[in-house]
């Protein structure tokens, strides 16, 4: 059986050994497999490699097509468990695009990674919207849960599913994290917040950008906001070390 894997250039799975640049697991040593993708198109989306091929009218503020061929390779997911175990992290990150499309490949992959290096801790990236494979949810310790607000473009029927907010707060596993963009973006974050009793020591909240000094400017007055009402700040470590690049 396969997954369908994001490339860093045609036929080159993602798959990748750097830092992990957001939320609350910042700075550790990880191992990435991007996966292609997604049931929400943010139109600000830093991979829309993943998800808006040709022929995908979905808005993205870029309005960038990429050919499936060149940026999506369907790799077997034992040959996925091999490439993952052969690199030195102990951490490893699944991320997209969407991870949860696949849950039940996922939860083949990481089987066969079970065998060839037990251990390794498991974080799983999602936009919140799609509820974990049963088994593959048994065999994960972190999610990174990031739903979308209003100026990602999604209708919330979409990207906002009640019972799986609620699911997620319920979870010691799950960290949120926000992307925001303007002050007004954090009165949904509280809305949220109150819905769905997330508590607030496990919301984080992350400056929109694929720049530093994006990042940078949005960053004074969001860590102003996180220091007032006790949410965490998230940077993004890899924007400011390699750029908006693929694999890293």
């Amino acid at each position: 059986m396969t997954l369908a894997l994001a490339t860093t250039t045609p036929g080159e799975p993602e798959v990748f050994a750097s830092l992990q640049g957001e939320g609350a697991s910042m700075g550790r040593p990880s191992t990435f497999v991007r996966l292609s993708r997604c049931n929400l198109a943010c139109e600000w989306c830093d991979t829309a490699y993943t998800w808006r091929f040709s022929g995908d009218n979905r808005f993205h503020r870029d309005d960038l097509a990429f050919e499936r061929k060149a940026n999506q390779v369907m790799a077997e997911e034992a040959d996925v468990a091999r490439m993952v175990a052969d690199l030195p992290p102990d951490r490893l990150v699944i991320t997209g695009g969407e991870p949860l499309l696949q849950g039940p490949q996922l939860a083949r992959m990481l089987a066969a990674l079970d065998e060839a290096r037990p251990g390794m801790h498991v974080e799983i990236e999602t936009n919140g919207s799609v509820a974990p494979h049963a088994v593959l949810d048994a065999r994960v310790q972190q999610y990174n849960v990031s739903p979308k607000l209003s100026h990602s473009g999604n209708p919330a029927e979409l990207a906002l599913v009640p019972e799986r907010l609620d699911a997620w707060a319920a979870d010691p596993r799950a960290w949120f994290k926000f992307v925001v963009a303007e002050p007004a973006d954090v009165e949904e974050v509280r809305a949220l917040k109150e819905r769905h009793a997330i508590p607030a020591e496990r919301i984080f909240l992350m400056p929109e950008g694929r720049s530093s000094d994006v990042i940078r400017q949005r960053s004074g007055w969001l860590s102003d906001i996180c220091t007032r009402e006790g949410y965490r700040f998230s940077d993004r470590l890899h924007i400011h070390i390699w750029g908006d690049t693929r694999g890293t």
